[in-house]
């Protein structure tokens, strides 16, 4: 189990949009399948919502107001017993803007 946990990179990828998020994974999945490694993931994790009240007139009418909301989708993909080869071609990716990643080893 130890072994396992050593020879991980785990990728984290946030965005605003769930379209850019599912083509930037979709492009780490098929990197790891073209180095040959095992790979799991993308795994979801709940999406969080921030809601905002916003007043709809400054000075009048205190009970119209109009609410906001951003969404924040969240996935994580793990690879395990990567190659540097791997790591060198995870490095040289172009994911589209807009997709925060992580990875920590």
């Amino acid at each position: 189990m130890t072994n396992t946990q050593d020879n991980r990179i785990r990728i984290k990828l946030k965005s605003y949009n769930q379209d850019l998020l599912k083509q930037s994974c979709n492009i780490i999945t098929e990197t790891a399948k073209r180095t040959n490694v095992k790979s799991v993931g993308p795994i979801p994790l709940p999406t969080r919502r921030k809601i905002f009240c916003v007043l709809r007139s400054p000075h009048v009418d205190k009970d119209s107001r109009e609410h906001f909301e951003i969404r924040s989708h969240i996935r994580i993909i793990d690879i395990y017993k990567p190659s540097s080869q791997t790591i060198d071609s995870l490095m040289k990716l172009n994911t589209p803007a807009g997709v925060d990643i992580e990875v920590k080893i």
